[in-house]
C-alpha cells in the first residue's frame, strides 16, 4: 500500500532543486539581446552556442561536433546530429545561418553585432555543415561563435525581434527549460529531458528574486540557498562555524572590474584636466581596504591581469590633492565656483553604493561637490544608460577570457545599442583596434593591446577602480562541485543534490 501511495504522489515532490538568487529581472531572455547580467545568466541555461570555454579556458565544441580552418579566412563547423530544441524540433545549420542573419540585421540593436562585422559570408554546405568566410584573418574567428543560437522555425516570422514575446518565452537547446516568466517573481527552470549531453542530475533550478542583497545573505545563513556570493565583510566578520560547516567557500579573482565613467559629451568632462583631477583625488587602496578587506586589487586599465592584453607598466595613479586642485583651477573651478556633478549607479548593488559614498568623501577634499543618484537596475538601464542621460556613472564590466576592445572602446561602438555609451573617441585607439583584429599572432596581438591599454588609461574616459575577488559558497551536500577558471557552475549538469 505504501508503494502505491508513493507512485501516486506527484513527481515534483521527489524532484531535486538547486536554489540560487537573482537581484534583478532579466530584460530579454535572448542570448543576442542579453546585455545585462540577469538576462545573460538565465539565457545561459536555456541556449547553447557552437563553441564554449571548457573549465581550463580552452575553446571546445558545444553545438558543433568539430571545427577547423580550410585557410586563414575560412572556418568550417560540423554540427552535432540529433540535437533538439525544447519544443521537439531538430537543430540544424538553418538555425545557425538565421541567428547570424538576425544579429547583423537592422531589425535589432545589440552590441554583439560588432563581433560579426568581419564576417564576409555564412553558408550552409549541408544540413549539418556551416562554412564561415571572413574578410581577412580575424583573431576572434572562433570565439564569436560562443553566441547562443536561436531557433529559426520560431523567429523567422517575427516582425519586431526587440519586442517579441519569445524574449520572455524562450525555446532553446540548453540543459534547462523556462516554462513561465513573471516580473519580480521567482524564476523556475526545469531540466531538459532531451538535453543532448545528458539530462541534468538536478531537476530544477529556482532563482529566488531578491532585489535587496542583504536578503541573499540572510537566506544563505538560514540554509535556504545552495549557491550564493559573499562580500568580503560577510566572509571576514559575519559568518560563523555553522555557516562554514554547511557551505564550502571558493575564492578567486573575478573576471571583471568596477569603474567610474564620464559622459564625454558633457562640457565638464570633455576637459581632460577635470578627469585627471578626479583621478588624483581617489585613494584606490582605501577603496580596496574599506570595501573588500584586501579581497580585491586596484584596477589600472581596461583588460584583466593575466591576459595577453594586460600592460603591467601602467601603474596605480598616485594621490596628489595639491595637483588635483591646481588642475581644477586651470579648468575654471575653485571655492567660489566648485565642480558639481551627479554620479548615478544601481541601487541593488550595495558595494557600488558604498563606493559612491567613499568617492563623494574623497572628492570633497579637493572641493568637488558630487551628488549620488541610485536607481533600480532596469530603470538604470532604460532611463540612464540607453538614452545616455548621465554626467557620470558607476558601473562594472564582466569580461571574457579573450579581451575584445572593439565593442567598448572603438568610436564606431558609440551608437544606439552599443557599449561605448561614454562617447569615447580616439583615432589612434581605433586604428590599433582594427589592426589587432587582423592579427592572429598572439605576440603581435599582445603588443598592440598593451598600447591600447596604455592609451585608454592615459585618456581617462573611465577612472578604473578595483577588481574584486569572486567569493562563492556552495552547499557541501552537493556532489561533483569543482572550481575552474570559468567558475564553479561549469559542470552543473553533473551535480548531484541528495
Amino acid at each position: 500500500m505504501k508503494t502505491l501511495i508513493l507512485l501516486l504522489l506527484p513527481f515534483w515532490l521527489f524532484a531535486s532543486s538547486l536554489h540560487l538568487s537573482i537581484s534583478s529581472n532579466p530584460s530579454r531572455i535572448n542570448p543576442i539581446l542579453a546585455t545585462d547580467s540577469a538576462s545573460g545568466e538565465i539565457s545561459s541555461w536555456i541556449f547553447n552556442a557552437l563553441v564554449k570555454y571548457d573549465k581550463n579556458g580552452k575553446v571546445v565544441p558545444e553545438l558543433a561536433e568539430s571545427f577547423h580552418f580550410l585557410d586563414d579566412t575560412t572556418l568550417i563547423f560540423k554540427l552535432k546530429r540529433g540535437v533538439k530544441w525544447s519544443d521537439g524540433k531538430e537543430f540544424t545549420a538553418k538555425d545557425v545561418l538565421f541567428t547570424y542573419q538576425l544579429i547583423t540585421s537592422p531589425k535589432i540593436f545589440t552590441p554583439y553585432s560588432s563581433d560579426f562585422k568581419d564576417v564576409k559570408s555564412v553558408k550552409i554546405i549541408d544540413k549539418y555543415t556551416i562554412k564561415v568566410k571572413y574578410k581577412h584573418p580575424y583573431f576572434k574567428a572562433v570565439e564569436i561563435w560562443m553566441m547562443g543560437i536561436l531557433p529559426e522555425h520560431l523567429w523567422k516570422n517575427v516582425k519586431n525581434p526587440m519586442t517579441s514575446k519569445l524574449n520572455s518565452h524562450p525555446i532553446g537547446t540548453g540543459p534547462y527549460i523556462l516554462k513561465k516568466f513573471e516580473i519580480n517573481k521567482n524564476i523556475k527552470l526545469f531540466s531538459n529531458e532531451n538535453y543532448f549531453i545528458h539530462k541534468p542530475k538536478i531537476d530544477k533550478i529556482i532563482y529566488d528574486f531578491m532585489p535587496d542583497p542583504s536578503t541573499e545573505f540572510l537566506m544563505l545563513k538560514s540554509h535556504k540557498l545552495d549557491v550564493g556570493g559573499l562580500t568580503p565583510l560577510q566572509l571576514e566578520r559575519e559568518i560563523d562555524e555553522d555557516f562554514k560547516d554547511y557551505y564550502k567557500i571558493y575564492e578567486m579573482p573575478s573576471h571583471g572590474y568596477t569603474y567610474m565613467g564620464f559622459n564625454l559629451k558633457n562640457r565638464k568632462f570633455k576637459d581632460k584636466r577635470v578627469r585627471e583631477a578626479l583621478s588624483l583625488a581617489i585613494d584606490r587602496k582605501e577603496l580596496v581596504d574599506i570595501l573588500f578587506f584586501g579581497h580585491a586589487r586596484v584596477c589600472t586599465g581596461p583588460f584583466m591581469p593575466g591576459s595577453f592584453a594586460y600592460n603591467s607598466s601602467v601603474k596605480v595613479p598616485k594621490i596628489d590633492l595639491k595637483k588635483a586642485k591646481k588642475l581644477l583651477k586651470e579648468a575654471g573651478y575653485d571655492k567660489s565656483h566648485p565642480l558639481k556633478f551627479t554620479l548615478t549607479t544601481n541601487s541593488n548593488n550595495s558595494i557600488r553604493v558604498y563606493t559612491a559614498e567613499i568617492l563623494q568623501y574623497q572628492f570633497a577634499k579637493i572641493g568637488v561637490k558630487m551628488k549620488i543618484r541610485t536607481l533600480e537596475w532596469q530603470a538604470f538601464l532604460n532611463t540612464i544608460i540607453a538614452p545616455r542621460r548621465f554626467e557620470a556613472i558607476l558601473l562594472g564590466w564582466g569580461l571574457g577570457l579573450t579581451p575584445d576592445a572593439y565593442s567598448i572602446w572603438h568610436g564606431d561602438s558609440d551608437k544606439k545599442g552599443g557599449f561605448n555609451f561614454v562617447h569615447y573617441h580616439n583615432k589612434e585607439v581605433d586604428r590599433l583596434i582594427t589592426k589587432a583584429e587582423r592579427s592572429v599572432d598572439k605576440r603581435v596581438l599582445s603588443k598592440i593591446y598593451k598600447k591600447i591599454f596604455k592609451l585608454i588609461a592615459e585618456d581617462k574616459p573611465y577612472l578604473f577602480l578595483y577588481i574584486p575577488n569572486s567569493i562563492t559558497v556552495v552547499n557541501k551536500n552537493i556532489k561533483n562541485v569543482s572550481s575552474s577558471i570559468i567558475g564553479v557552475m561549469h559542470n552543473e549538469i553533473d551535480w548531484i543534490k541528495p
